[in-house]
């Protein structure tokens, strides 16, 4: 995936999370397929974009353990 792929993606996905609700675990899902992809190009990951799906990540662990 190129650098001009994940930068659509991640657009996409800061759009889906803003305007209609849609499906969040999709969003989580694709967020963290992206932040790997990062993480083993050995890219830099943006801080803000990890913090998000860290808190997606507990958000549905908490919502798992109702």
């Amino acid at each position: 995936m190129t650098m001009d792929d994940l930068d659509a993606e991640i657009s996409y996905l800061m759009e889906q999370l803003e305007g209609e609700p849609g499906d969040s675990h999709e969003i989580f899902f694709r967020l963290h397929q992206i932040l790997e992809t990062f993480r083993a190009e050995g890219m830099p990951v943006p801080e803000n974009l990890e913090k998000m799906e860290q808190a997606l990540d507990r958000q549905f662990k908490k919502d798992a353990g109702k």
